[in-house]
């Protein structure tokens, strides 16, 4: 199996011009600087723009042009009508797709997250667009679609509120009890990615036996619950999205540790969905993200780095809302020594599976963090 390459700075050659001409038409690095003789070259300027980029687009900032941001540079240079968008089991992305799903959703079609993905969830959406405006309902967006969702969409606002309001009302209809729900687990890495290795410790071991330890609590509470991976298996990010999409979980938790060349790089920090320039966010995602953040501080004394909206491919292509727990540093002496430690992952385990009670409970029934124990969600 081949590997896509990484390009980064000093790299030169055909495909760095090609990454030089895309970041241009973005209007990230100046036009005229793209050499029209001779060898492109990976400079200081195109790493610069790299990372504005990647900084714009809420997903990891190193300033590698990896297959991922590869990719997402494609997707940025699409706009809505420059192409047919077209139902496939391989569908299109791109920006073009964000813009046609935002207009959906303000329009109040469901076509689920705004992820950039023509999935069939907006392909439905667009369908019941074009029966309702009289097209041809075939799931194609075509100029004539195109022309219809700007003609409306001139006079409505508000499709991020519908869309949170639709992800308040499926917590709510859910109940609170947790029996009956069905939740997915992604230990991050696995097989011969081990992730970060650090302090005589592998990211992947620590995070499947977290996970593990997690399973087992919620098992006893009756939720259904599914691991992405094996021991050994290290799928994509997609394949997890994709497995968690099709066992309808109701929540998906991923979970991590960090590293940093600075050893006094150390806490948790949680990550949900959301973009700021798709305009979209999961607010359940978001609210999860602080409950389970507050859980963990409090029961294991790691420092708080707060909660942050990302587009990592696992956060945005599930279908519910998802988020990734990077529990501490393993180049941190301290975050190392709590990670090594049985105890430390136990209280993990316990905060997680507080935080995904505390999720479904109404307000009134909620206990301050911290306080809630596994014992009195048995006895519920």
């Amino acid at each position: 199996m081949t590997t896509e390459p990484t390009y980064r700075r000093g790299d030169s050659g055909p495909a760095v011009a090609a990454i030089r001409e895309r970041l241009a038409r973005l209007g990230l690095i100046d036009a005229g600087a793209i050499p029209v003789q001779g060898e492109a070259v990976f400079d200081e300027a195109v790493e610069t723009a790299v990372r504005h980029f990647q900084q714009t687009r809420r997903t990891t900032v190193d300033g590698l042009v990896t297959p991922g941001t590869l990719r997402l540079l494609e997707e940025a240079s699409w706009r809505l009508g420059d192409r047919d968008l077209v139902p496939a089991d391989d569908p299109p992305f791109g920006d073009d797709v964000a813009e046609l799903q935002r207009a959906l959703l303000t329009l109040g079609f469901d076509c689920g997250r705004v992820n950039g993905a023509y999935d069939r969830a907006t392909a439905a959406a667009v369908r019941e667009f074009q029966r309702n405006v009289g097209l041809t309902p075939d799931g194609v967006t075509d100029l004539l679609t195109v022309q219809a969702l700007n003609r409306l969409g001139r006079r409505m606002a508000g499709g991020g509120l519908l869309h949170a309001m639709r992800e308040s009302e499926a917590i709510q209809s859910a109940g609170p009890a947790l029996p009956g729900k069905t939740l997915v687990l992604d230990p991050g890495h696995g097989g011969p990615d081990s992730g970060v290795t650090a302090s005589g410790l592998a990211e992947s071991e620590i995070v499947f036996d977290i996970a593990d330890r997690v399973r087992t609590r919620l098992e006893k509470l009756s939720v259904t619950t599914h691991l992405t991976r094996g021991a050994g298996g290290s799928p994509d990010q997609v394949r997890r999205a994709e497995k968690a999409n099709e066992v309808g979980a109701d929540l998906l938790i991923s979970l991590h540790c960090d590293a940093h060349a600075n050893p006094a790089a150390s806490g948790v920090a949680a990550f949900y969905y959301g973009n700021d320039r798709f305009g979209h966010s999961s607010p359940t995602g978001e609210r999860f993200a602080g409950l389970v953040q507050r859980e963990i501080t409090a029961r294991t004394g790691l420092a708080n780095l707060g909660t942050h909206g990302m587009t990592w491919d696992l956060l945005r292509y599930t279908q519910m809302p998802a988020v990734r727990i990077e529990l501490g540093y393993l180049t941190s002496p301290h975050d190392a020594a709590l990670l090594a430690s049985r105890r430390f992952r136990e209280s993990c385990a316990d905060a997680i599976v507080v935080a995904v009670q505390r999720l479904y409970l109404p307000p009134e029934a909620d206990a301050p963090t911290g306080v809630l124990r596994l014992a009195e969600l048995r006895a519920q």
